[in-house]
């Protein structure tokens, strides 16, 4: 099993930015792909950005060049956020792969708003 946990949500206004963190903990041994997800309300989850065995990224295009993935060790991942928008409001939720399981966090709230 592996847990989740995120911080570093919050309010900010448009243009501003954010860091999202989430460690990871339990059994971290072999997670081979981590990153977010977000969903905002009366949409569907949808992906922000993952790190696929501790190299390369996938970015949604909505994010790119604004949103930077990263990962720190084994059991911590972040998320760069900068020139936010109002339409990035949402949770953002951890996610992490292990063996083909998927894991979630219960996320944290982002709100961009003048």
């Amino acid at each position: 099993q592996v847990q989740l946990v995120e911080s570093g949500g919050g309010s900010v206004q448009p243009g501003g930015s954010l860091r999202l963190s989430c460690v990871a903990s339990g059994d971290i041994s072999a997670i081979n792909r981590m990153g977010w997800y977000r969903q905002a309300p009366g949409k569907e989850r949808e992906l922000v950005a993952i790190i696929i065995s501790s190299s390369s990224t996938v970015y949604a295009d909505s994010v790119k060049g604004r949103f930077t993935v990263s990962r720190e060790n084994k059991n911590t991942v972040y998320l760069h956020m900068n020139s936010l928008k109002p339409e990035d409001t949402a949770v953002y939720l951890c996610y992490a792969n292990r063996f083909g399981a998927s894991y979630w966090g219960k996320g944290t709230l982002v709100t961009v708003s003048s």
